[in-house]
């Protein structure tokens, strides 16, 4: 993906901001334990927050939650549905906080979207001594057969290469590292995953695949064709064809210590 067309994946959630807030799945719990164990306080931003997913599980962790968030669309849904948030406007290369004053930064399916040659600088800014650094993406668990179906019928742009274990893990390995040959800010990374499942009928799963960035980029009639494809993938399914199911999933997570 070039840089032109990565922009445009990552500026393509707004217009989708209300479905985004409804339909996305929240994190699993042990994840994001795991996710902040090492950190060193309880001050954790949430960057690239969307429209407040993980975000809201944070402050039901009870963690002391900064949001940050550059689409306006995304930060209006965050801040009408978590309205005792700090939510700011900003990015990963530009973020509106003062040096050393969160002890966490988690990125809930964001961090691929960061320039690290400039966020990575910046995180660390705002990082204190011994902050972590924390990505976690929502993965679909294709070892189960009917979800491997689904992959192949929805196509990359409804499952992409961040969405399925084995894929996620080679994808995001140095998600935390500056593609331009910089200085790495952060020490080696570990990733984990941990169990986790969302119900769901066939119609809110397609309404999910919607907001996928490669389907919400796509021209309308190609967009319909492959959710079209979902709808028929899971109706044909026993385990999807009637009422509610659970989707078989894991959260995975990049952790990294600032140097």
């Amino acid at each position: 993906m070039d840089q032109d067309e990565r922009r445009l994946h990552a500026s393509s959630f707004g217009a989708a901001a209300v479905a985004y807030a409804e339909h996305r799945p929240d994190y699993a719990q042990a994840a994001m334990r795991w996710a902040l164990e090492p950190a060193p306080g309880p001050r954790v931003l949430d960057l690239g927050a969307g429209t407040g997913k993980l975000t809201a599980a944070l402050v039901a962790l009870g963690a002391d939650v900064i949001a940050v968030e550059p689409d306006p669309a995304m930060l209006a849904e965050l801040r009408r549905s978590l309205p005792g948030v700090r939510a700011l406007s900003g990015s990963a290369e530009a973020i509106p906080l003062p040096d050393a004053s969160v002890d966490a930064v988690l990125a809930g399916n964001a961090m691929h979207w960061f320039d690290m040659a400039v966020a990575g600088p910046e995180i660390a800014r705002v990082l204190a001594p011994g902050g972590v650094l924390a990505g976690l993406w929502n993965l679909m668990d294709d070892r189960v057969e009917w979800v491997a179906g689904l992959a192949r019928a929805g196509g990359s742009a409804a499952v992409g290469p961040r969405d399925t274990p084995a894929a996620w893990r080679a994808a995001t390995a140095g998600a935390h590292l500056p593609k331009t040959g910089a200085a790495a800010r952060f020490g080696s990374p570990v990733q984990a995953e941990f169990p986790h499942g969302q119900r769901r009928t066939a119609d809110s799963l397609v309404a999910t695949l919607a907001t996928r960035a490669g389907v919400l980029v796509m021209p309308n009639q190609d967009r319909e064709a492959t959710l079209g494809r979902i709808r028929a993938f899971l109706a044909s399914r026993p385990e999807t064809a009637q009422g509610e199911f659970t989707l078989p999933m894991l959260t995975g997570v990049l952790r990294v210590r600032r140097l």
